[in-house]
């Protein structure tokens, strides 16, 4: 006797289904799926078990609809070449630090990247449009962006994971102290005897970039050495513009390098090796990240520190509490920093000979 037409698939279950086998009313099982108070533990545990037994899993169009949330939030990253797959690894990072939260609290991403051929204000446009989010989490956007205002006007949530320039009254943000960690890492090469300090900038556009030469300033300031513009090479912060940047500089008689972050680093040390400079020896370097490449330099990269995933897991956390209705005034999250120092600064070399 064949029996294979008695195995039915069975129907779909739906909320009333939930609702009818567990005893209770269709509004009981949308405020256990959505997580929703005024219910009591015996009848949660009952739904749930109901729930679980018949693998039910929610609509997820018909959730939105009940609580106007798609449980998705975006990653904005405008003005980035190679923001992925570029040498410092920082945006991965700061990416794995977001979806780490993200997946905690289940909740799915949705990627923006903004290519050197998109129309800026189309690029807006289509983000602004979207319905697919609840919130943003925007990254290293030029500190003159329409895209805040924007936002702001269209009541939208979110975080930055930088210091903003404008409407900071309303905005949410992780970030480090740029200003504070960049002087501190040039106060250490003017600790080490170093008077002709060079540095080659991150995107003059960007308050990171703008607050690590602030602080470049500011140490100099403070230890008496005259602002030399010929010392300054504004660059972006890739590896590409830390090699030419240090090809700018082969003439300008200086002892040492602030390169505002690792990826620029990595140039420098490229271009040494090849017009035969030797590091620290010939002039000191100094980075701004610690990002794996930095002890994966020859010599291992002395750099300020900075936690790059627990920004990108604190900006992810803020801005769910945000759409979650949890926070009552915008919150500004200061991350500390720290200056690790390896041989590119030549400190070894200097402590031995005093």
């Amino acid at each position: 006797m064949n029996n294979h037409n008695s195995a039915r698939p069975n129907k779909a279950m739906n909320l009333e289904d939930i609702a009818a086998k567990a005893g209770v009313s269709r509004s009981t099982v949308s405020r256990v799926i959505n997580n929703e108070p005024y219910v009591s533990p015996k009848t949660r545990a009952k739904v749930e078990a109901v729930i679980q037994e018949e693998g039910f899993t929610p609509n997820p169009a018909a959730r939105t609809l009940v609580t106007q949330r798609t449980k998705a939030i975006g990653i904005v990253i405008p003005h980035i070449l190679n923001a992925i797959s570029g040498d410092d690894a920082y945006f991965s990072t700061l990416l794995r630090g977001i979806t780490e939260v993200t997946t905690q609290r289940d909740h799915a991403t949705l990627l923006w990247l903004e290519h050197t051929n998109d129309n800026e204000e189309s690029f807006r446009r289509r983000i602004l449009q979207n319905r697919m989010m609840d919130g943003l989490i925007v990254a290293s956007a030029a500190t003159n962006d329409p895209l805040f205002k924007h936002l702001i006007e269209a009541g939208r949530h979110f975080v930055t994971v930088e210091r903003p320039n404008q409407f900071q009254e309303y905005t949410n943000y992780v970030t480090v102290n740029n200003v504070a960690a960049a002087q501190t890492a040039v106060e250490h090469l003017i600790g080490l005897g170093r008077r002709r300090i060079a540095t080659i900038t991150g995107n003059l556009n960007i308050s990171d970039g703008e607050d690590r030469l602030i602080g470049y300033r500011n140490a100099l300031e403070a230890a008496g050495i005259p602002y030399d513009e010929n010392l300054v090479i504004p660059a972006q912060f890739n590896r590409n513009q830390g090699y030419l940047g240090m090809k700018q500089l082969l003439n300008r008689n200086f002892d040492a390098i602030f390169a505002a972050n690792d990826a620029i680093a990595l140039g420098v040390i490229q271009a040494a090796n090849e017009t035969g400079h030797r590091i620290p020896e010939d002039f000191a370097l100094v980075g701004f990240d610690d990002m794996n490449i930095a002890t994966q330099l020859k010599p291992q990269l002395t750099t300020m520190r900075q936690p790059v995933a627990e920004k990108g897991a604190r900006a992810a956390d803020l801005l769910i509490d945000l759409i979650e209705g949890k926070l009552e005034s915008p919150q500004r999250i200061l991350l500390p920093t720290e200056l690790i120092i390896r041989a590119s600064c030549g400190a070894k070399a200097v402590e031995a000979r005093e």
